[in-house]
């Protein structure tokens, strides 16, 4: 069974229609919206600083959102994916943006809508994307904003609406 724990007198708070998978954690001042996914072995920390989350967003399997002490805060809009192994540490992140695998936001870096952080790609402290699509250590902007990058990041994100439908649903899946 997950890991929904009160502290410090704050418990998470879970939206409707929500999946959180059996080996997840979510501990403290974690706010999730409607529609969400917290995958296996997903660690959201809300112990020193909330955590907020909106709608239609799935946390993959291993990644892990904290902040730092009373010095940022995790916001991410809605439609995201933040995929497996990925790490959030007080940043903040629009609307219609993927996370890739094993990338690490840090804290008070600012991803705006529409965005693409690529797989193992590093966003520095305090730094500010505009859209488009950003890979490398430092993350550096290697594509421009475009409406297919938003598209792209939303499709990701709706992708895991149906995932999360059969394990909520819990019903046999055709692989058509």
């Amino acid at each position: 069974m997950s890991v929904i724990r009160e502290l410090n007198g704050i418990t998470p708070v879970i939206g409707k229609n929500c999946f959180i998978a059996e080996t997840a954690a979510i501990i403290g001042d974690v706010i999730i919206g409607d529609d969400c996914s917290i995958w296996y072995s997903a660690v959201l920390r809300g112990d020193v600083n909330p955590i907020i989350i909106g709608d239609r967003v799935n946390i993959q399997d291993g990644a892990v959102l904290h902040t730092l002490h009373k010095r940022s805060v995790v916001e991410i809009g809605n439609d995201v994916s933040v995929g497996h192994n990925a790490i959030i540490h007080g940043a903040k992140v629009g609307n219609n943006v993927l996370v890739g695998m094993g990338a690490i936001l840090m804290d008070n870096s600012v991803i705006r809508d529409n965005t693409i952080i690529a797989a193992g790609a590093v966003v520095l402290s305090n730094v500010v994307l505009e859209p488009g699509v950003y890979a490398g250590i430092p993350a550096k902007k290697v594509k421009d904003a475009s409406a297919e990058i938003g598209e792209s990041a939303h499709k990701n994100a709706q992708g895991y609406l149906m995932y999360k439908s059969w394990y909520l649903n819990d019903e046999p899946q055709n692989n058509k």
